[in-house]
């Protein structure tokens, strides 16, 4: 059995490298680039206004001085005019000031008459209310690295360096094999000693969250001979696979011996946490493979901390103060379900890994250590937000 810290660094060491494909950027949401991208332009690419005002010449402008209206420039215009000492243009935001200005004033700082206009601003300094070119992104410099996660803002810097096609690592398929003699699908009559299954739908909705579009689900009875053949359907195709349940050392758990027939390398097998202790991992190839555990509670708990990072999308850290005590044994790593209003955190009640009703109210996990055995009201702890 290894630590949590353990099972990370083998998560990061084997990571899920998908190939590279070239895509439009209006479909490039939430993948990552393949590669540097450069700037081929100045951002802006000249000098512009930052506000509605007046634009002149900041060196020999004197306070309460008047400075006449040459003339008017929107944005998109090109001024065909030029500046000189004791004249001014009226501007508007986005446009680029007249050759001979550097500074803008805003509107409400400036009395005008007819053509005339004096200011009333004593901030006003040298390229006030302006934005220099290349202020933002200069050419030739890096816009974003490869491997950034392609976000809304992400996307559009790249659309206003005028980008319009990405290199990206595509996105994975992913199979979902669920496993027990004792499962019913929702929306049928449970029969005698049956469960309705839970854990697919907590886990297509997380997948879809991630920005998973094909996601493939399989279900396996408690047999060895059956589990092989649906695993060995997913690794045909998909390129993570999640099998839930069957994965301790019971007398009906198979996964670990379905992987070890199917050619699948395990890189560990249980972890020094609760809830999920029994977390498999393998690799076949390019391929991932997650073997989590059959209570609902420890399924989402591992996808959130273990599969997300196998997909670079890892969950946001910070430190915070618990709102009530809690308890726990010594030797395991708890991930105890919180709700975190921005200031505290307050853990949850129905804690067990069967038990969902946490999980539907819970914002993060709080990650409690190992010999810690006991955390009071007011301590600093560790939690990690789900993504929502």
């Amino acid at each position: 059995m290894i630590s949590v810290k353990q099972a990370r660094q083998l998560i990061a060491s084997n990571p899920l490298v998908m190939p590279v494909e070239s895509i439009p950027l209006e479909n490039a949401y939430q993948l990552r680039l393949a590669e540097d991208i450069h700037s081929s332009v100045d951002i802006p690419a000249f000098t512009q206004s930052n506000m509605d005002g007046y634009a002149f010449a900041f060196e020999g402008w004197k306070a309460g001085q008047a400075l006449t209206v040459k003339g008017e420039v929107a944005a998109g215009s090109n001024p065909e005019f030029r500046l000189v000492a004791g004249e001014a243009a009226r501007i508007f935001t986005g446009a680029p000031l007249p050759e001979g200005a550097d500074t803008v004033v805003m509107q409400e700082r400036v009395e005008r008459s007819a053509d005339q206009i004096r200011i009333s601003d004593d901030t006003l300094r040298e390229g006030t209310n302006t934005r220099p070119r290349g202020g933002s992104l200069q050419n030739g410099h890096l816009a974003l690295a490869a491997n950034s996660m392609l976000t809304p803002g992400a996307i559009g810097l790249l659309a206003g360096i005028g980008v319009n096609k990405v290199r990206v690592f595509a996105r994975p398929t992913v199979a979902i094999i669920v496993t027990g003699n004792e499962l019913c699908s929702p929306g049928q009559s449970l029969g005698p000693g049956q469960v309705y299954e839970s854990n697919s739908f907590s886990l297509r909705a997380g997948l879809k969250q991630a920005g998973i579009e094909k996601i493939l689900v399989y279900d396996a009875k408690d047999k060895l001979e059956e589990l092989v053949e649906a695993l060995e359907k997913a690794l045909s195709e998909a390129d993570l696979i999640l099998l839930t349940g069957g994965v301790s050392v019971g007398d009906y758990d198979f996964v670990v011996k379905a992987a070890g027939a199917c050619g699948i390398k395990q890189i560990f097998h249980r972890i020094k946490q609760k809830p999920g202790k029994p977390l498999y991992f393998g690799t076949k190839g390019h391929q991932r493979i997650f073997g989590l555990p059959g209570n609902p509670g420890s399924v989402l708990t591992c996808f959130y901390e273990y599969v997300l990072d196998a997909l670079q999308i890892p969950m946001m850290v910070i430190h915070t103060v618990l709102e009530r005590p809690f308890q726990k044994p010594a030797g395991l790593v708890h991930f105890v379900k919180g709700l975190f209003d921005g200031k505290k955190v307050l853990p949850l009640h129905a804690q067990e890994s069967y038990r969902m009703n946490s999980f539907a109210m819970a914002n993060c996990l709080i990650a409690i250590e190992e010999e810690t055995i006991f955390c009071k009201e007011g301590d600093l702890v560790e939690i990690h937000l789900i993504p929502t």
